[in-house]
């Protein structure tokens, strides 16, 4: 048995997995956390990370740190996704991260992936647990500053990945680039929904999810959005997993958040107060996507998976 920590951090939130990975490569959690630390903030019209924003990184993994420390951890892998592929200034991000992280496993330091790998990490993590006669999967990965799409299978009780692909569209860069007003008005709607749409088309003509029989939803806006739709009071990532909402109801749904004000959003029981002011831009990206999988493929819902990218990371290091 190893114990390894895995940590994400992306446009909008940092997380940590905690987990002990046996022989056979089953992952057992030990803990679990998010943070929002809004890492993206302004990246997408200065092109750099703002001050305020590699310090709330900081803080938050210098305390991931010290419970790695107190859990015994041996091996350490982090990644940084959309925003660090982006931004001019990172090298002070990394340096930040390689002091921290090289308290648990000496030369460890924040990895920028790529988006392909990015994808194919997810779609590992978040097919764990289904059942492989429900494939072929198409996995999103809907973050803050890119969204992946994935398709594939499991075959031999390996996630095999037919074709990924990410684009730089995210709740957090949408809500920047087209959604200043709170609540959003009908022009922004409209610029949001051309903005999400030409983005995606890409990922669409890069990848055939024609033949997809189940849509996996992962992170925070998707699993919010299934939280929102059963009326949970708090936000329960165990009710969460696995359960699914049909896409008629994700449309409805997506609609009335967005044209929330932040305070109303603030209102639902599930709603991460980080999460309130950029999931109107989320709405517009999910409800392309359950557009896009009920005409190509047939797809009437989404099953979302609690367990993503972090997981698939873990089960890299075992």
């Amino acid at each position: 048995m190893t114990r390894v920590a895995a940590v994400d951090c992306g446009t909008n939130s940092i997380r940590l997995l905690i987990a002990d990975i046996d022989d056979a490569g089953v992952l057992t959690d030990v803990e679990r956390d998010m943070i929002v630390v809004r890492l993206g903030q302004g990246v997408d019209a200065t092109g750099q990370f703002a001050d305020e924003a590699i310090e709330r990184v900081r803080v938050a993994l210098a305390g991931y740190v010290e419970r790695m420390l107190a859990a015994g951890v041996e091996r350490v892998r982090m990644v940084a996704t959309s925003a660090s592929r982006d931004a001019s200034n990172r090298d002070e991000f990394f340096a930040v991260t390689a002091d921290l992280l090289g308290r648990v496993q000496p030369g460890a330091v924040a990895e920028v992936i790529s988006g392909d790998e990015e994808a194919r990490l997810s779609f590992r993590g978040a097919v764990g647990g289904l059942d492989p006669a429900d494939g072929p999967f198409v996995v999103t990965d809907l973050g803050g500053g890119s969204t992946e799409v994935v398709v594939g299978s499991v075959v031999g009780g390996e996630a095999v990945v037919a074709g990924a692909y990410s684009v730089n569209i995210g709740c957090v860069r949408l809500t920047e680039r087209a959604l200043p007003s709170d609540p959003p008005t009908v022009d922004e709607r409209l610029r949001a929904e051309e903005i999400a749409a030409k983005a995606l088309q890409a990922a669409f003509v890069a990848v055939d999810v024609s033949a997809a029989r189940t849509w996996v939803g992962v992170a925070g806006t998707l699993t919010t959005f299934v939280a929102v739709h059963q009326g949970l009071e708090e936000y329960d990532p165990d009710v969460i997993h696995h359960s699914s909402i049909p896409l008629a109801d994700l449309h409805v749904l997506c609609g009335k958040i967005f044209a929330m004000a932040r305070d109303e959003r603030m209102q639902l029981g599930s709603m991460h107060p980080g999460r309130a002011d950029v999931i109107g831009g989320g709405a517009i990206v999910t409800r392309e996507l359950a557009r896009q999988f009920a005409d190509r493929a047939g797809i009437t819902e989404m099953v979302v998976s609690e367990h993503d990218i972090l997981d698939g990371i873990a089960l890299a290091l075992g």
